[in-house]
């Protein structure tokens, strides 16, 4: 069949340079037929003694340009600390941590979307092809931009504060692709980005010589009470505040952290991997199940 060409307006415009295509001398930067050098605005100086070997020059879709310089460079591994932490990710609290502290989620969609529903339909209504297409095309993007923006400045700062103030950072293995099936929630949870905050731990744990352990998706955090160890059957998601029958008041999201960083802590010591874990043929559970079953079988149940 005849190939089907990619369109430039909707990918992302690239040009990569060599060593041989570009000049960087005391932070200027100029590349192959230019005479004067790019007017950069730098995020963040380059490291010492630095060579870059490759530079690209992107354009997004909102018609901003960005100059990204590849380079060799080693990140010192941050202060080793005793600290641990569990986390409880959801939509009325973005993060739910095992301190008992909830940090809110700040819907940035949400703040945005009366300025993009405008903007979104100002575009349905000009003609396909024209210029005032392409005008109102590029606000569209520009507010789908803003709001990318600030979504990821939240989360670097949040990832990088949680990282280096804890040596294990312990977090649930969410299929978030699943979770998004759900049309009432959907759109919550496209904007909470977990999956983009599960990626920055990952790196950043790894940069930083920190643990990273993922417990299984299965596990039961919410119904478990932390004191006791009793599993209760259900627990639906309108119950915030539950008693267990040891006498024991938690909050949902809270005792969910906490059974999290207790699962991730046991399965550490247990040396086990930090991915989902497949099923025992023996037991029929997963490794997370049956080490919190070892974890609270001494403790005596009501």
């Amino acid at each position: 069949k005849y190939p089907r060409f990619k369109s430039r307006k909707k990918s992302r415009k690239s040009a990569e340079y060599t060593s041989s295509a570009f000049r960087y001398r005391d932070g200027q930067l100029t590349l192959a037929k230019m005479r004067e050098p790019l007017a950069v605005v730098w995020s963040r100086p380059l490291p010492e003694d630095a060579a870059p070997s490759t530079v690209t020059v992107s354009q997004d879709a909102a018609g901003r340009w960005f100059v990204s310089l590849l380079c060799d460079d080693t990140i010192a591994p941050a202060p080793a600390t005793t600290a641990a932490v569990g986390i409880d990710a959801g939509i009325a609290s973005l993060m739910t941590l095992s301190t008992g502290e909830k940090i809110t989620n700040p819907r940035h969609e949400r703040r945005d979307r009366a300025r993009l529903a405008k903007a979104q339909r100002e575009l349905s209504r000009k003609e396909k092809g024209s210029a005032n297409r392409a005008k109102a095309r590029l606000k569209v993007a520009k507010v789908h931009a803003r709001i990318t923006d600030r979504r990821r400045d939240f989360l670097h700062k949040l990832t990088t504060r949680l990282v280096r103030e804890n040596q294990t950072v312990v977090i649930e293995d969410l299929t978030v692709r699943t979770m998004v099936t759900n049309h009432k929630l959907a759109r919550a949870i496209s904007d909470a980005a977990w999956s983009d905050m599960r990626s920055m731990l990952e790196y950043k744990c790894a940069w930083y010589g920190r643990d990273l352990v993922v417990v299984d998706r299965w596990f039961p955090g919410s119904k478990l009470c932390g004191a006791c160890g009793t599993l209760r059957a259900k627990l639906p998601l309108n119950v915030r505040e539950w008693t267990c029958d040891c006498g024991a008041v938690h909050d949902r999201d809270v005792n969910a952290a906490k059974n999290v960083l207790a699962a991730g802590l046991a399965v550490s010591a247990c040396g086990d991997g930090v991915r989902p874990q497949r099923e025992s043929s023996r037991t029929g559970q997963s490794s997370v199940k049956q080490e919190a079953q070892r974890v609270t079988a001494g403790i005596p149940r009501h």
